[in-house]
């Protein structure tokens, strides 16, 4: 299939752009569960649950899918023309077996529970967690078929229908939320059925986000449809590519596991957890990830051309843009987490005290933000060249890093060593990623401009941060009082802090927006 040119700063934006729309809609979805189940049993029953379909996604989706079947599809199609019945037979395989798989978590469901936070062995939470476990989990199988022909429009240049597709399942669950509310008013079980509501969105989101990726890819010509699987030559590579990638995949997870093991055994730590998870997701999905998901087939196609010099300009600016958004929405995270948190979750059963305490995971977790997005900037290096196995081990390390951490410093400081148990992982990993990357060549150097820069991108964020720190100290009892007028002083410091920023960088010579819309339009290979 002939492919039109594509421009890397392009899909970067049409990413980036349904992701924040995404996270928009993600974060109304949350601040409506703080509002009618607050931190309580069955607001971290339904986290618990809701977790499971999204850490096997991990494996089958971002690990087997976007690392794996991404390089060798857009290889396929770019070499040959057609790799369609090469992912049709992906798919019927991927189907089979997840079909399996979500019949037999079903039965396991308890075990899977206590697995995810053994702290609710004994309480009413456990009992819920696996009612709303088994609703949602049948999400796995929709979400990795989702993923699979997602790969496909991503290798052939085509990301905005991928992007979309989370949306929906926002705007879903935000519905069901809403339902579950009102069906459930005066209800002496209120919090219950808010709880399945809010699950039996899960698996219908799923299938919405399957029926969108499906017609753009149809649209694409790209027609998905299922085949009797055949173990193929291609497949059993895929296998091989895939393997080390899921089980990287299952390490990141085993991180979070601790994370939540630790976080159950103090009462709503989970929920504020996943509260300031949120947050600092919102910057990493918008940058982090559409860098990740457009670099990965870019880097592939030049790869395979053998155009290293421009493998090097596309990492280097992909680096140089993440840094430009991800280290002052860092500082920001850092310096004002309470006007944050206050203002998108403090109402109804969400009080003052679980504001503080999901503001000290938001500072913590900010302080990861770079390293997490430079970990989407470095993978594709590895995946592009189907190298899965260095990424693997490399993870391995972060695990150990993260659960010495989280449980060694559990018994000190609580359920705040979670997070920083996975802010210093992350750093870990990152590390070794950059040293590891190294070994490719030039491909992997960051070039001179880069270089020159991030320092004053460091600089530039620092200061704004001071002046957001200066000026949220007289707003503090506007953000005590929980009224109306917060919204405009959180308003007023965003503002200030993206003004004082642009202000500084200018200065410092961090960036010039000149700079910035040429690296947005650079034409990436064909």
């Amino acid at each position: 299939m002939a492919r039109s040119p594509i421009r890397l700063g392009f899909g970067f934006l049409t990413v980036g752009s349904w992701t924040l729309v995404s996270r928009v809609f993600g974060f109304l979805r949350d601040i409506l569960i703080a509002r009618y189940l607050g931190a309580g049993g069955v607001a971290e029953a339904f986290l618990v649950a809701f977790a499971l379909p999204n850490m096997f996604r991990r494996f089958f989706a971002e690990g087997a899918m976007n690392t794996a079947f991404v390089p060798i599809f857009a290889k396929k199609l770019e070499a040959e023309g057609d790799a369609l019945p090469f992912a049709r037979n992906a798919f019927s395989m991927l189907g089979v077996f997840l079909i399996l798989f979500t019949l037999l978590a079903q039965i396991a469901m308890p075990w899977l529970v206590l697995a995810m936070a053994s702290g609710f062995a004994g309480d009413a939470r456990f009992e819920i967690a696996v009612e709303l476990g088994r609703i949602c989990f049948v999400y796995i199988l929709l979400i990795s078929l989702a993923a699979l022909i997602s790969g496909m429009l991503n290798a052939a240049g085509r990301f905005a229908a991928a992007a979309a597709a989370p949306v929906l399942l926002n705007v879903i669950l935000v519905s069901a939320l809403i339902y579950g509310a009102q069906s459930a008013a005066d209800s002496p079980d209120a919090a219950r059925r808010i709880g399945l509501a809010l699950s039996w969105g899960v698996p219908v989101a799923g299938l919405a986000q399957v029926f969108l990726v499906w017609w753009a890819a149809a649209r694409a010509g790209f027609v998905v449809r299922p085949v009797v699987p055949k173990l193929t030559p291609d497949l059993r590579r895929l296998a091989i590519v895939a393997g080390p990638a899921m089980l990287a995949g299952g390490v990141v997870q085993i991180n979070l596991l601790v994370g939540r093991q630790v976080a159950s055994f103090f009462d709503g730590a989970i929920a504020w957890l996943s509260y300031a998870d949120r947050l600092y997701q919102l910057p990493l999905g918008v940058v982090g990830i559409a860098i990740g998901v457009v670099l990965l087939p870019a880097l592939s196609r030049r790869l395979r051309a053998g155009d290293t010099a421009g493998g090097r300009v596309a990492l280097s600016r992909a680096a140089e843009i993440g840094m430009i958004l991800t280290i002052p929405a860092a500082v920001a995270l850092v310096v004002i987490p309470v006007p944050l948190v206050s203002v998108l979750f403090e109402r109804g059963a969400f009080g003052a005290s679980d504001t503080i305490a999901t503001a000290w995971a938001v500072a913590i977790y900010g302080a990861g933000l770079p390293a997490f997005v430079l970990q989407k900037i470095w993978q594709p290096v590895f995946y592009a060249r189907e190298d899965t196995k260095r990424p693997f081990q490399y993870a391995l390390v972060a695990m150990v890093v993260n659960a010495v951490l989280a449980i060694g410093l559990a018994f000190f400081i609580g359920y705040i060593a979670a997070a920083l148990a996975t802010t210093l992982a992350a750093w870990v990993m990152a590390y070794q990623l950059r040293l590891g990357a190294k070994s490719y060549g030039d491909v992997a150097a960051y070039d001179a401009r880069y270089l020159s820069r991030i320092p004053r991108i460091a600089g530039a964020a620092a200061a704004m941060g001071l002046v957001l720190y200066g000026a949220s100290l007289p707003l503090a009892p506007v953000f005590a009082e929980g009224g109306g007028l917060r919204y405009l002083a959180l308003a007023g410091l965003i503002g200030l802090g993206m003004a004082s920023y642009a202000v500084f960088g200018r200065l410092f010579g961090a960036f010039s927006f000149r700079d910035l819309r040429g690296a947005l339009s650079r034409q990436g290979a064909a």
